[in-house]
């Protein structure tokens, strides 16, 4: 054997060593997988944020382009699709009984957005978990009509409005299944109804909102590996979350002010039992602070989360919000852990 043939075999073999010492990194896929399945990483936090784009980004090639520069450009842990194909103003809707002519938006309504999607699964669904925005159908019934007149009409006459609920919720199924079919992971599905004094009676939304919230969650819950149930509170504010503690979804994201005081992630996670997934507010220092100062946030908030945990905002950051400023707070995230 000449010296060249035995420093070729020496370096085979140190390869071989190496490869078997160190394995390859996992991608974002990966981890997360192994996340949900109860496996954390030392010193590591996921961490997500989400916004809406500009008017040329809703849908299409071009919110698949945008969302994708925006994923990897802060580095976050999964990819989320913003849901920007809302039902137009109906103008028809007068009266209670008028929500029943509502038409069900088929397939083709839904197309440009089914086309991001497919255009972001070919792109990154090998590296990472992918999730669709949904909106429940009450709340896809405050886009056909203002928020107001849907909550006065169901505070009228609710056995009227039921059958709009029950056309948007055909609709919505249409969507999920077209969404999974396409190679989804999941769903970031949004409830809102319950906040404190939404309806003169609780019963309103236990008998005529969540049972149609339900329907697709559940859907989901069945179908995919990683669902987020989002407890929103854009309109109003929550005196507690008791209605909700039953929905699906693998991680709850919600905010930590109540309508009278503040509960913890590890209150959350108790109740909910499941992991959270927040901690920040969306209007605090993650859109005014200094790097330091949101540094020094998220390491608190980290410190004092339940594990395991993902670090993110209770709801949607302002659209404004500078992309370096979530990479930073994610690049942090990444460094510490329990």
């Amino acid at each position: 054997m000449n010296r060249r043939t035995f420093l070729s075999l020496s370096s085979a073999a140190a390869l071989t060593r190496t490869s078997l010492a160190a394995p390859a990194p996992i991608n974002k896929r990966e981890r997360m997988l192994g996340w949900l399945a109860g496996q954390s990483t030392a010193k590591y936090t996921p961490a997500a944020f989400f916004l809406h784009f500009g008017n040329d980004y809703k849908a299409g090639s071009a919110a698949a382009k945008r969302h994708l520069e925006f994923f990897r450009h802060t580095d976050m842990d999964f990819l989320k699709i913003q849901f920007e194909q809302t039902y137009s103003r109906q103008e028809f809707l007068q009266k209670p009984a008028d929500w029943s002519k509502l038409k069900v938006a088929r397939l083709d309504f839904y197309e440009p957005l089914l086309q991001t999607v497919r255009e972001l699964v070919k792109a990154e669904k090998r590296n990472s978990l992918i999730l669709m925005t949904l909106y429940s159908p009450f709340m896809c019934a405050g886009h056909c009509a203002t928020a107001p007149l849907l909550l006065r009409h169901l505070e009228e006459d609710p056995e009227a409005v039921k059958k709009g609920l029950e056309i948007l919720t055909e609709s919505q199924l249409l969507f999920v299944r077209a969404c999974i079919k396409e190679g989804i992971d999941g769903f970031y599905a949004s409830t809102q109804g319950s906040e404190a004094g939404r309806f003169s009676k609780p019963a309103i939304f236990s008998k005529y909102v969540k049972p149609f919230d339900l329907v697709s969650m559940k859907e989901i819950a069945a179908a995919c590996p990683f669902n987020i149930l989002h407890v929103c509170d854009y309109v109003a504010p929550y005196a507690n979350y008791d209605a909700v503690y039953d929905y699906p979804g693998h991680v709850v994201n919600c905010n930590l002010k109540l309508s009278d005081r503040r509960i913890s992630g590890q209150e959350i996670t108790k109740l909910f039992r499941r992991p959270f997934m927040g901690g920040l507010d969306r209007h605090g220092i993650i859109g005014s602070g200094t790097p330091a100062q949101v540094e020094t946030e998220i390491r608190q908030v980290v410190k004092n989360s339940p594990r395991p945990f993902i670090l993110g905002a209770d709801c949607t950051v302002e659209a404004d919000t500078n992309w370096d400023r979530l990479k930073h707070a994610i690049s942090v995230a990444h460094q510490v852990g329990a």
